[in-house]
C-alpha cells in the first residue's frame, strides 16, 4: 500500500513553501494598502499552519525510495490540495462570491489554463492580482520541479516526484542527479522571467504591470492586470515582447540551458523544435493570408496579429488582442487544431506536445510502408534516434486516451446545460491548458456563465491535462491501492 504519512510529510512541506510565495503577496498588498492584506494575511497564516500541522504528522515516517504511487499521489494531491487553500483569498476577501468560482480561478491558475469566472478584473487590488500572476509562474514550471530541488536539504527522494510531473514522453537527465536539473531548469525559468519583465518595462507598461505580464507570459499562462488583456495597450512593441516571451516558454527547457551555455546547435539540431517553428510559420501564413482576403485586417497589423493568435494559442497562453471568433469556422478549425498540438516536451506549455505528434506521424508513414514491405523493420525515429516500440505503443495510448477525455468531456459538459461549441472549445481548451475557447468562451469572454457543475468538472480537467491524463486518472484504478 502506499506509505500514506509520508505523503501528507511531502504535502506539508509544500504547504510551507508555498506559504512563502504567498507571503510575497502579502506584502504587495501592504505596500499598495489595498483591502487584500487581511484575506491574504489569514490564508497564508491557514497555510503556514495546516503545512506544520501536516509535516508534524509524518515528520518519523521514513522515504520510501523510489516509489511510484507515493510520487504520483504526491503530485496530484499537491496541486489539488494548493489550489484549495490558494483560493482562500479571493474567498475571503469577497472577491468571489462561490467556492466553485474561487477554486475554478485558482486552478486555472495553478495550471496555467487561464480560463477565468471574473468580469472585472481591473477592480481588484494589486495583492490578488499579484497572488493570481504568481500561481501561473509556479504553474508553469511545476510546484513539484522546485521542491524537487530543495528535497535533498531533507533528506526525500525526488525522482518519481519529478517524472509524475514533468511533461513530454521521456524525461532525459543533462545532469547526473535530478535535483541539479530542477535547479538549472529553475534558474533559466527565473532568468527568462527578468528578462521578460525588463523588456516589458521598456515599453508603455507600468512597473506593476510588466512584472505580472512577466510571469503569466513565460509560463505561458495568459492571466492579465486589464479587462482587455494585452488589447489595452494598443502597442505593437508589447505584443511583439509577448510572443517572444510565449514562443520561449513553449520550448523544452533543457534547450534554452543548452543555449544559455552555448551550444546552440542542440536547439536547431533539435528535431521537435524544428517542427514546431514549422507548424508556426505554416499557420501564422495561412491566417494572415485569411484575414487580409476577408478584410478584417492588413499589412504588418495582419502578420502580427496572425502571429500573435498562433503563439498564444500553440504555447497554450491563451492572451487576448483580437477576438478570432469574428473570423469565421475556418479559423476555428486551424484553432483547435493548435490547442490540440501545443509546445514542446519539457516546456510550460500543455496540450498532446509537439513530440508526440511527430512521432505518431512517422508511425502512420512507417504504416504505409510496411503495406509494401510487410517484413521490413522500420523503426520510428526523433533525432537520429530509434524510439523503442514499447514508447510509440504508450504515445498511442496516451493520444486515445486524450482524445477519449474529451468526446466524454463534451458529453458531460453539454449535460450540464453547456452550448455545444463553447463545450468542444472549453473540453479541448482546458485539457490542454489552453484558457480561452470557442463561442460565447472565446478569447474575448469567460467562463463566469458556466454551471457550478461545470466548472468542478473543468477544474478536475485542467488539472488531469497538465499532469498528462496518467498521473490522476492511475489514482483512480482500484489495481493502484491493492498491495
Amino acid at each position: 500500500m502506499p506509505n500514506i504519512r509520508f505523503v501528507i510529510k511531502i504535502l506539508g512541506m509544500m504547504l510551507i513553501l508555498e506559504s512563502l510565495f504567498m507571503s510575497s503577496a502579502v506584502l504587495v498588498a501592504l505596500y499598495y494598502k489595498g483591502d487584500d492584506f487581511i484575506p491574504l494575511l489569514t490564508s497564508c497564516i491557514i497555510m503556514l499552519s495546516t503545512g506544520f500541522v501536516f509535516f508534524l504528522f509524518g515528520r518519523k515516517t521514513k522515504d520510501p525510495g523510489n516509489g511510484r504511487r507515493e510520487g504520483m499521489l504526491i503530485v496530484t494531491l499537491t496541486w489539488l490540495l494548493l489550489s484549495f487553500v490558494g483560493m482562500l483569498p479571493y474567498y475571503l476577501g469577497g472577491y468571489v462570491n462561490s467556492i466553485a468560482d474561487a477554486y475554478f480561478e485558482t486552478i486555472s491558475g495553478f495550471t496555467t489554463t487561464g480560463a477565468s469566472i471574473l468580469t472585472d478584473i481591473e477592480a481588484l487590488p494589486h495583492g490578488i492580482l499579484f497572488w493570481r500572476s504568481l500561481t501561473q509562474w509556479q504553474g508553469g514550471i511545476g510546484v513539484i520541479v522546485f521542491t524537487v530541488a530543495i528535497l535533498p536539504i531533507f533528506g526525500v527522494s525526488a525522482s518519481q516526484m519529478f517524472e509524475a510531473e514533468t511533461t513530454g514522453i521521456t524525461h532525459e537527465r543533462f545532469l547526473p542527479r535530478i535535483t541539479q536539473v530542477a535547479k538549472r531548469i529553475w534558474g533559466v525559468y527565473l532568468l527568462l522571467t527578468v528578462v521578460v519583465f525588463l523588456l516589458l518595462l521598456a515599453g508603455p507598461m507600468e512597473t506593476f504591470d510588466a512584472l505580472n505580464h512577466a510571469l503569466t507570459s513565460i509560463s505561458t499562462g495568459g492571466y492579465s492586470t486589464k479587462n482587455t488583456s494585452l488589447a489595452y495597450w494598443h502597442s505593437a512593441y508589447i505584443e511583439y515582447v509577448t510572443i517572444f516571451a510565449m514562443f520561449i516558454g513553449a520550448v523544452n527547457m533543457s534547450l534554452i540551458y543548452f543555449c544559455f551555455k552555448a551550444q546552440f546547435q542542440k536547439l536547431f539540431k533539435d528535431e521537435e523544435f524544428r517542427w514546431f517553428v514549422g507548424i508556426i510559420v505554416f499557420t501564422a501564413t495561412i491566417i494572415a493570408v485569411w484575414i487580409n482576403v476577408n478584410n478584417f485586417e492588413s499589412g504588418e497589423r495582419s502578420i502580427r496579429s496572425a502571429l500573435f493568435q498562433v503563439i498564444t494559442l500553440i504555447s497554450s497562453t491563451g492572451f487576448a488582442t483580437d477576438n478570432y471568433i469574428e473570423w469565421g469556422p475556418f479559423i476555428w478549425f486551424i484553432v483547435l487544431i493548435l490547442m490540440f498540438i501545443s509546445g514542446c516536451a519539457g516546456s510550460t506549455s500543455g496540450g498532446l506536445k509537439v513530440s508526440r505528434f511527430v512521432v505518431l506521424s512517422k508511425n502512420l508513414s512507417n504504416a504505409f510502408k510496411k503495406q509494401t514491405h510487410p517484413h521490413a523493420v522500420i523503426p520510428v525515429r526523433i533525432n537520429g534516434r530509434a524510439i523503442s516500440a514499447d514508447l510509440v505503443h504508450r504515445i498511442l495510448a496516451f493520444v486515445f486516451a486524450y482524445l477519449t477525455l474529451i468526446v466524454v468531456s463534451c458529453l458531460i459538459l453539454t449535460f450540464m446545460g453547456v452550448g455545444f461549441e463553447e463545450a468542444t472549445g472549453a473540453a479541448v481548451s482546458c485539457i490542454g491548458n489552453i484558457g480561452p475557447g470557442l463561442g460565447e468562451l472565446g478569447p474575448i469572454s469567460n467562463y463566469a456563465s458556466i454551471p457550478d457543475a461545470a466548472k468542478w468538472y473543468l477544474g478536475f480537467l485542467m488539472m488531469v491535462g497538465r499532469l498528462e491524463i496518467f498521473t490522476v486518472l492511475t489514482i483512480l484504478v482500484p489495481g493502484f491501492w491493492k498491495q
